[in-house]
């Protein structure tokens, strides 16, 4: 075997190893929820006997009904409202001469850099403030802000890949820039706009953290956040736990498996464009 016969056979290796290691805890977590409810699982086994009525046990006990209905409101309020402002304000910043353009675009790479957890306790206090705890729009508006700094980010990139010749020639056709926008940059930033969808729904169906702290209903929450009140109420009970998780992670998964495939395809496109 020759040196560069080794390259791809050692890359090709990594990726069976890193896909493995990634299987292996779903496989345990889906092994477990099939064991007889109360058990101990001591290991990865097939049970003889799967209770695949665990699962319905799990949904009925989490109450996830009501909270897939929560989740998806949120989702609603959050991904649409990111979407459009990251790119209107990407566009700005890269196609735009805006005034202090570079300096707005360090300061959303700041925001970057910020821990999201610094943040919980003054956005508490202000969502206090405009009277909105307890309520979807505690997590909505929040998280609208939060994912702005990697939004626009996102967005800047891909604008700076198009090539400027494209502007020019709207621009003598007689188009302003929203139109130059609207008929030539938003049809080429649909695989951005999809794998960037596909993000902000995945961060906001498993955000924990915020709507445990803005959110006291927990019919109000994300069914991540149900996750945390099915182990507190019934933690002892590893079997129901597991179940609970699996039906939580599912829409995720799905999600992620239907549209994989816009999401390689937007980011083979900034590797070969940059």
């Amino acid at each position: 075997m020759t040196p560069t016969d080794r390259g791809p056979l050692a890359g090709r290796l990594l990726l069976v190893v890193f896909m493995v290691l990634t299987v292996i805890p779903f496989v345990t977590l889906f092994s477990t929820a099939l064991q007889p409810a109360g058990s101990i699982p001591t290991g990865v086994s097939w049970p003889s006997d799967p209770q695949w009525g665990n699962f319905a046990d799990a949904w009925r006990l989490a109450n996830l009904t009501p909270l897939i209905k929560s989740s998806l409101l949120i989702v609603l309020g959050v991904v649409p409202a990111s979407l459009v402002l990251a790119t209107l304000a990407g566009y700005g910043l890269a196609s735009l001469r805006i005034p202090f353009g570079n300096a707005i675009f360090v300061v959303f790479l700041l925001g970057l850099t910020i821990p999201f957890e610094s943040l919980i306790t003054p956005l508490y206090y202000q969502v206090e403030a405009l009277g909105l705890l307890n309520t979807r729009w505690a997590l909505i508006l929040p998280l609208i802000a939060l994912y702005m700094p990697f939004g626009v980010f996102w967005m800047r990139a891909h604008f700076l890949t198009v090539p400027p010749e494209l502007s020019e020639a709207a621009y003598i056709d007689g188009a302003g820039p929203w139109r130059a926008f609207r008929h030539i940059h938003l049809p080429l930033a649909r695989p951005a706009l999809s794998s960037l969808a596909i993000l902000l729904f995945l961060w906001t169906w498993n955000q924990f953290i915020l709507a445990f702290v803005m959110v006291d209903d927990p019919l109000k929450r994300t069914m991540a956040g149900a996750l945390g009140a099915f182990q507190g109420r019934y933690g002892t009970d590893i079997v129901l736990l597991s179940a609970g998780a699996l039906l939580i992670m599912a829409p995720t998964v799905l999600v992620f498996v239907i549209f994989q495939r816009q999401f390689s395809q937007a980011l083979l496109q900034g590797a070969v464009k940059g």
